[in-house]
């Protein structure tokens, strides 16, 4: 759902023959217009993450040696002089890249929406900016404009798109480039980096915003550089929502996040609509704020070619299901190589995904935090009327306590198949009978019919 433009994002009040421009605030907007602006996004649930640039060529490996850490930080864990680095720009050359066969593996994992990196924290742009040439179709052989194709081919598959946008660069004058090789200091300082916000930050998440009609989410990071403040975030979400209105725009727009919590001191989101805990799901979720947890599938989130270190299917299956169990939304990790291609691993464990919420994505998408708990058996999630409770550990006896629900369900059964299963009442509470074998090995789902419009 987006909202329509507003009418006027600002003012002209006479005062006294006194003619202000009063801007709109819109970190001030009402309740209201904050669910309607976010209730796709709620009703989602899950997402592709994809991070994709330059760092893609070196894979992992600088002058022979395997660098330690994350794939799209190599730049600053090597020490790599931004001359140096540009030439694995000049080398970026995707030619199998087609935005159509990404967006699909996406939409048959059962993704929602895609978020991709347009500006990593290397600077390195993958669509075409008119303010650099440090970008997909003007510094390499390719060409073309991946974040383009990729937009349409979300827009036209029925999918949500957003971009990546990292505050700090490592090649920018302005930024941070001169502090090689301490690039990701918390320290240092560039007297000019307000002329980066200005003349080079600003004017690119503009393009991204006017060229591209079907950008959805703005996710920042990059955040935690000395030069940046809450002043310059709020300044910043206002200027892209002035653009957008309709735009939702990730916490890391602010400076207060601690860490890969994803949250403020105060355990809120700050600036911005939506907690980012990253790696990790909160172990009782976050009561009344809207977050999204991102985690990739292996150790890296830029393509790394040696690592090997898969999550499986069953594992990330079940954190989707704790994820939105705990009223979140879960932001699944892609790294496709420098060629353009998804690497096979990952498009396998996404068709499995797909297969299970295929039949059971109806416990998932629209889903609200669980009314009951935390189960040890698995976990619930709940909408109007229903709730639903995921099974993780079959019980061997067939007997499972519905741990948490304090009234009888009006009807229970599986959603696999339909068929009504009886509800008991014991002395701990209410038990259901299941069938011996599970629907599923990773997670079976029972439907709880409950007695009012709202789980109870």
């Amino acid at each position: 759902m987006s909202m329509r433009p507003a009418v006027a994002l600002t003012l002209m009040l006479s005062i006294g023959g006194v003619t202000k421009l009063v801007t709109q605030d819109f970190t001030q907007e009402s309740a209201a217009q904050r669910d309607a602006r976010m209730a796709w996004w709620r009703d989602a649930q899950f997402g592709m993450f994809i991070h994709w640039g330059a760092y893609a060529v070196p894979a992992g490996t600088y002058n022979g040696e395997r660098i330690a850490g994350i794939g799209e930080w190599i730049m600053s864990r090597a020490h790599i002089p931004i001359s140096d680095y540009e030439q694995y720009v000049h080398r970026f050359n995707p030619v199998q890249f087609d935005a159509d066969e990404w967006v699909r593996i996406a939409k048959d994992a059962g993704m929602k929406y895609i978020i991709i990196t347009s500006k990593h924290h290397d600077g390195f742009a993958i669509f075409d900016s008119k303010v650099s040439s440090y970008d997909i179709v003007d510094a390499t052989p390719y060409q073309r404009d991946a974040i383009r194709a990729l937009s349409e081919a979300a827009h036209r598959a029925g999918l949500r798109f957003g971009v990546y946008y990292s505050i700090m660069d490592w090649h920018h004058p302005d930024a941070q480039g001169p502090n090689f090789p301490e690039y990701n200091s918390r320290t240092w300082s560039n007297p000019n980096f307000g002329r980066y916000v200005e003349t080079y930050m600003k004017p690119q998440l503009k393009e991204l915003l006017t060229q591209y009609p079907y950008i959805d989410v703005l996710w920042f990071d990059g955040e935690w550089v000395a030069d940046w403040n809450d002043d310059r975030g709020r300044d910043l979400y206002n200027f892209v929502r002035r653009i957008r209105p309709s735009l939702i725009v990730n916490n890391r727009v602010g400076h207060t996040r601690q860490g890969l919590s994803g949250l403020n001191q105060q355990g809120q989101i700050g600036l911005g609509d939506f907690g980012t805990p990253e790696q990790r799901v909160p172990p009782e979720g976050l009561p009344g704020v809207d977050w999204e947890t991102c985690m990739t599938m292996n150790d890296t989130w830029g393509y790394k070619s040696y690592d090997d270190d898969w999550k499986d299917t069953r594992t990330l299956l079940r954190t989707l299901i704790d994820v939105a169990s705990k009223g979140g939304n879960f932001l699944l990790n892609v790294g496709p190589t420098a060629e353009g291609v998804i690497p096979q691993p990952i498009v396998w464990r996404l068709h499995e995904m797909g297969d299970w919420m295929r039949v059971n994505g109806e416990a998932i998408y629209g889903t609200t935090v669980s009314p009951y708990g935390m189960p040890d058996w698995g976990r619930y999630t709940a909408k109007r009327g229903k709730a639903y409770a995921i099974v993780f550990d079959w019980p061997k006896d067939g007997r499972l306590a519905l741990t948490g629900v304090k009234d009888r369900p009006l009807r229970a059964y599986l959603l696999t198949d339909g068929k009504p299963i009886a509800v008991e009442q014991a002395d701990s509470g209410f038990v259901v009978q299941l069938p011996k074998v599970p629907p599923s090995s990773i997670a079976s789902v029972l439907v709880l019919e409950t007695t009012s419009q709202g789980a109870q």
